[in-house]
């Protein structure tokens, strides 16, 4: 442990790792309550195509996914809002065009970016530079702030719309802050734990927050503590271990969640059976 903290390589991971670890869940609080816990996947698939397009046109892969993702997200916010398609279609829609569309560029580009695909689908910590942690720590700040300064207007526009709107809220604004805030956070954590992963950092810490807290605020900060936890963890684990910082770090959340839901569980188990015979003590009458 003492030697990762003194190699650079690694204190550069573990700043990347602990900013996506802490933003994704703050945003997924939303996206849970909002019932699109999977849009992560949605806009990581088309995150794909602007790494293609990147590639192609020879710029920053991650410049190219960020804007790609954003238009992409806003569209589909449209789609929803605005359209007769359902939000699940549309989603498919995303997915599905999302990754063709990501496989026909990179096949495009050339097969020397066979290598580079590989560590966007499933990051590649290792390589984080100074210049790649300043634009997470930059992108990650300015999702964080905008999650925790605007929950109450966010949290009612993800909880009733119609209310939202009656209350004078700007609903279709607030909207596309969810979506263009779910776009950055993908691309940025492309590094840490790959495209097909990002969601379950998303979602994963929700749902194990969930099992041990009672309203919005509480699930969001406990769940930001489960993601920052898990990708210390996972940085740790995989520096000692020498496996995939990206796919550990995600499987240090989903054991948080079953080791939490159990012991959530259990204790409801003896709740349920102790209730009664306590009803009727003495002393609790």
């Amino acid at each position: 442990m003492t030697a990762m903290f003194g190699s650079e390589l690694m204190l550069r991971a573990l700043c990347a790792a602990l900013v996506i670890g802490v933003c994704a869940p703050t945003l997924g609080t939303y996206l849970v309550q909002r019932r699109m816990s999977m849009i992560g996947d949605g806009i990581g698939h088309v995150a794909l195509t602007g790494v293609g397009v990147g590639l192609i046109l020879d710029q920053s892969p991650v410049l190219a996914a960020v804007v790609v993702a954003a238009l992409c997200a806003v569209g589909v916010e449209l789609v929803r809002e605005r359209g007769r398609t359902p939000g699940d279609l549309a989603l498919a829609v995303l997915f599905y065009g999302g990754i063709a569309g990501g496989v026909l560029l990179v096949g495009a580009a050339g097969r020397s970016s066979g290598g580079n695909l590989l560590s966007y689908l499933f990051g590649s910590l290792g390589t984080v530079t100074d210049t790649d942690l300043a634009v997470i720590g930059g992108l990650g700040a300015a999702v964080l702030s905008a999650m925790l300064l605007l929950r109450p207007a966010l949290f009612a526009v993800c909880h009733d719309e119609e209310f939202a709107r009656v209350c004078g809220l700007p609903v279709r604004a607030l909207n596309m802050l969810l979506a263009v805030t779910t776009a950055v956070t993908v691309t940025i954590a492309m590094r840490a734990v790959g495209l097909l992963l990002v969601s379950a950092l998303m979602v994963v810490p929700v749902a194990t927050a969930q099992q041990v807290t009672r309203g919005f605020r509480g699930t969001q900060l406990a769940a930001m503590a489960v993601g920052g936890l898990a990708a210390f963890l996972g940085v740790a684990i995989s520096w000692q271990a020498d496996t995939a910082p990206g796919a550990t770090i995600v499987m240090v959340a989903i054991a948080a969640f079953v080791v939490v839901a159990l012991a959530a569980g259990l204790r409801r188990t003896l709740v349920r059976r102790s209730g009664p015979t306590d009803r009727w003590l003495p002393w609790r009458t």
